[in-house]
Protein backbone atom coordinates (compact mmCIF):
# COMPACT_ATOMS: atom_id res chain seq x y z
CA UNK A 1 0.00 0.00 0.00
CA UNK A 2 2.83 2.09 1.14
CA UNK A 3 4.31 1.37 -2.32
CA UNK A 4 1.23 2.50 -3.82
CA UNK A 5 1.26 5.81 -2.22
CA UNK A 6 4.63 6.77 -3.32
CA UNK A 7 3.58 6.20 -7.47
CA UNK A 8 0.60 7.94 -6.65
CA UNK A 9 2.98 11.14 -5.04
CA UNK A 10 5.11 11.19 -8.10
CA UNK A 11 2.63 11.03 -10.55
CA UNK A 12 0.63 13.51 -8.82
CA UNK A 13 3.65 15.71 -8.49
CA UNK A 14 4.51 15.56 -11.83
CA UNK A 15 0.73 15.86 -13.29
CA UNK A 16 0.74 19.05 -11.09
CA UNK A 17 3.96 20.22 -12.39
CA UNK A 18 4.01 19.60 -16.20
CA UNK A 19 3.84 22.86 -17.05
CA UNK A 20 7.04 24.02 -15.10
CA UNK A 21 8.75 21.12 -15.79
CA UNK A 22 8.47 21.50 -19.51
CA UNK A 23 9.70 24.94 -19.34
CA UNK A 24 12.72 23.98 -16.96
CA UNK A 25 16.09 24.25 -19.52
CA UNK A 26 18.08 20.86 -19.96
CA UNK A 27 19.47 19.73 -17.10
CA UNK A 28 23.73 20.88 -16.95
CA UNK A 29 26.15 18.84 -15.33
CA UNK A 30 26.53 20.18 -11.29
CA UNK A 31 29.62 22.66 -10.96
CA UNK A 32 32.06 21.48 -8.42
CA UNK A 33 32.26 24.50 -6.03
CA UNK A 34 34.62 22.98 -3.30
CA UNK A 35 36.75 20.34 -3.12
CA UNK A 36 39.44 18.89 -0.41
CA UNK A 37 40.61 15.54 0.48
CA UNK A 38 37.61 15.34 2.88
CA UNK A 39 34.56 16.16 1.13
CA UNK A 40 33.78 17.58 -2.53
CA UNK A 41 30.22 19.71 -2.75
CA UNK A 42 28.52 20.67 -6.30
CA UNK A 43 26.13 22.96 -6.93
CA UNK A 44 23.30 21.62 -8.76
CA UNK A 45 20.94 24.75 -8.49
CA UNK A 46 21.10 28.12 -7.07
CA UNK A 47 19.89 26.82 -3.46
CA UNK A 48 20.90 23.60 -3.36
CA UNK A 49 24.29 21.74 -3.36
CA UNK A 50 25.19 17.97 -3.28
CA UNK A 51 28.17 16.84 -0.83
CA UNK A 52 29.99 13.94 -1.27
CA UNK A 53 32.46 11.97 0.76
CA UNK A 54 33.80 8.66 0.86
CA UNK A 55 33.33 5.38 2.64
CA UNK A 56 36.05 2.60 2.60
CA UNK A 57 34.68 -0.91 2.71
CA UNK A 58 35.40 -4.39 2.32
CA UNK A 59 33.91 -5.38 -0.68
CA UNK A 60 33.79 -2.50 -3.01
CA UNK A 61 36.70 -0.48 -2.07
CA UNK A 62 36.25 3.30 -1.74
CA UNK A 63 32.57 4.20 -1.95
CA UNK A 64 31.45 7.73 -2.92
CA UNK A 65 28.62 8.95 -0.80
CA UNK A 66 26.18 11.46 -1.56
CA UNK A 67 24.49 13.82 0.79
CA UNK A 68 22.25 17.85 -0.09
CA UNK A 69 22.00 20.64 1.17
CA UNK A 70 19.05 23.12 0.78
CA UNK A 71 19.37 27.24 1.49
CA UNK A 72 17.17 30.12 1.39
CA UNK A 73 18.14 33.47 3.01
CA UNK A 74 20.69 32.50 5.56
CA UNK A 75 19.38 29.42 6.60
CA UNK A 76 20.39 25.88 5.21
CA UNK A 77 19.08 22.11 6.28
CA UNK A 78 21.62 18.79 5.30
CA UNK A 79 20.44 15.60 4.21
CA UNK A 80 22.67 12.91 5.32
CA UNK A 81 26.13 13.56 7.24
CA UNK A 82 29.48 12.47 5.40
CA UNK A 83 30.70 9.51 6.72
CA UNK A 84 32.55 10.67 9.32
CA UNK A 85 33.29 13.45 11.73
CA UNK A 86 36.48 14.80 10.15
CA UNK A 87 34.39 15.12 6.62
CA UNK A 88 31.42 16.32 8.36
CA UNK A 89 33.39 19.44 10.00
CA UNK A 90 34.95 20.27 6.78
CA UNK A 91 31.15 20.76 5.45
CA UNK A 92 29.99 22.57 8.29
CA UNK A 93 32.81 25.14 8.36
CA UNK A 94 32.46 25.42 4.75
CA UNK A 95 28.47 26.39 4.52
CA UNK A 96 29.09 28.95 7.69
CA UNK A 97 32.24 30.53 5.80
CA UNK A 98 31.22 30.25 2.16
CA UNK A 99 27.58 30.14 2.19
CA UNK A 100 27.57 32.57 5.36
CA UNK A 101 24.73 30.27 6.79
CA UNK A 102 23.40 29.03 10.09
CA UNK A 103 22.41 25.22 9.99
CA UNK A 104 19.00 24.63 10.88
CA UNK A 105 18.95 21.00 10.89
CA UNK A 106 20.58 18.10 10.19
CA UNK A 107 18.74 15.09 8.55
CA UNK A 108 19.89 11.82 8.17
CA UNK A 109 17.81 9.56 5.82
CA UNK A 110 18.59 6.39 6.84
CA UNK A 111 20.71 4.67 10.13
CA UNK A 112 23.81 3.47 7.78
CA UNK A 113 27.20 5.16 8.25
CA UNK A 114 26.86 7.00 5.23
CA UNK A 115 24.09 9.06 6.88
CA UNK A 116 25.21 9.02 10.32
CA UNK A 117 29.03 8.45 10.42
CA UNK A 118 29.76 12.27 11.03
CA UNK A 119 26.67 13.16 13.65
CA UNK A 120 28.75 13.64 16.93
CA UNK A 121 30.22 16.33 14.83
CA UNK A 122 26.79 18.32 14.19
CA UNK A 123 25.82 17.75 17.57
CA UNK A 124 29.64 19.07 18.76
CA UNK A 125 28.51 22.36 17.32
CA UNK A 126 24.83 22.45 18.51
CA UNK A 127 22.88 21.40 15.48
CA UNK A 128 20.05 19.52 16.03
CA UNK A 129 18.96 16.31 14.32
CA UNK A 130 16.19 14.97 12.79
CA UNK A 131 15.20 11.49 11.82
CA UNK A 132 12.18 8.76 11.34
CA UNK A 133 11.65 6.92 14.57
CA UNK A 134 12.84 3.95 12.63
CA UNK A 135 16.53 5.49 12.36
CA UNK A 136 16.30 6.10 15.45
CA UNK A 137 15.53 2.58 16.62
CA UNK A 138 17.85 0.96 14.15
CA UNK A 139 20.85 3.64 15.22
CA UNK A 140 20.76 2.75 19.07
CA UNK A 141 20.50 -1.42 18.09
CA UNK A 142 23.64 -0.80 16.19
CA UNK A 143 25.27 1.76 18.56
CA UNK A 144 25.53 4.44 16.27
CA UNK A 145 24.94 7.94 17.37
CA UNK A 146 21.18 8.70 17.99
CA UNK A 147 19.95 11.39 16.54
CA UNK A 148 17.90 13.77 18.81
CA UNK A 149 14.38 14.64 17.61
CA UNK A 150 12.08 11.99 15.33
CA UNK A 151 9.07 11.38 13.20
CA UNK A 152 6.67 8.62 11.87
CA UNK A 153 5.05 9.30 8.90
CA UNK A 154 6.08 13.11 7.28
CA UNK A 155 6.94 16.38 8.82
CA UNK A 156 7.69 19.95 7.33
CA UNK A 157 11.12 21.89 7.91
CA UNK A 158 11.27 25.44 7.85
CA UNK A 159 14.46 26.83 5.61
CA UNK A 160 14.88 30.88 5.44
CA UNK A 161 11.18 31.78 4.53
CA UNK A 162 10.98 28.03 2.75
CA UNK A 163 10.11 24.37 3.34
CA UNK A 164 11.21 21.15 3.13
CA UNK A 165 9.13 18.43 3.30
CA UNK A 166 10.09 14.62 4.83
CA UNK A 167 8.10 11.52 4.05
CA UNK A 168 8.51 8.02 5.16
CA UNK A 169 7.29 5.63 2.25
CA UNK A 170 7.92 2.57 3.55
CA UNK A 171 10.84 -0.20 2.92
CA UNK A 172 13.42 0.69 0.10
CA UNK A 173 16.99 0.65 0.57
CA UNK A 174 16.65 -0.03 4.35
CA UNK A 175 13.62 -0.48 6.56
CA UNK A 176 13.95 3.26 7.48
CA UNK A 177 14.56 5.38 4.51
CA UNK A 178 13.37 8.29 3.69
CA UNK A 179 12.89 10.89 1.02
CA UNK A 180 13.01 14.92 0.98
CA UNK A 181 11.23 17.32 -1.39
CA UNK A 182 12.58 20.67 -1.46
CA UNK A 183 9.35 22.64 -3.46
CA UNK A 184 10.95 25.80 -3.92
CA UNK A 185 13.63 25.00 -6.69
CA UNK A 186 12.13 21.12 -7.61
CA UNK A 187 14.41 19.18 -6.12
CA UNK A 188 13.72 15.46 -4.76
CA UNK A 189 16.85 13.54 -2.74
CA UNK A 190 16.25 10.07 -1.80
CA UNK A 191 19.63 8.99 -0.72
CA UNK A 192 20.72 5.77 -1.01
CA UNK A 193 17.45 4.46 -2.19
CA UNK A 194 17.97 6.15 -5.78
CA UNK A 195 20.94 4.26 -7.33
CA UNK A 196 22.29 4.92 -10.69
CA UNK A 197 22.11 2.47 -13.70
Amino acid sequence: MKHLLFICFILLFFTANAEEIALLPTIEKPKTVYRSAEITINQISPNTFQHISSLATNDFGKVPCNGLIVRDKNEVVIFDTPTNDKSAEALILWVKKKLHCQIKAIVPTHFHGDCLGGLQAFHAQGIPSIAHELTLQLAQKNEMVLPQKGFTEAMELKVGNEKVLLHFFGEGHTKDNIVAFFPKEQVLFGGCLIKEI
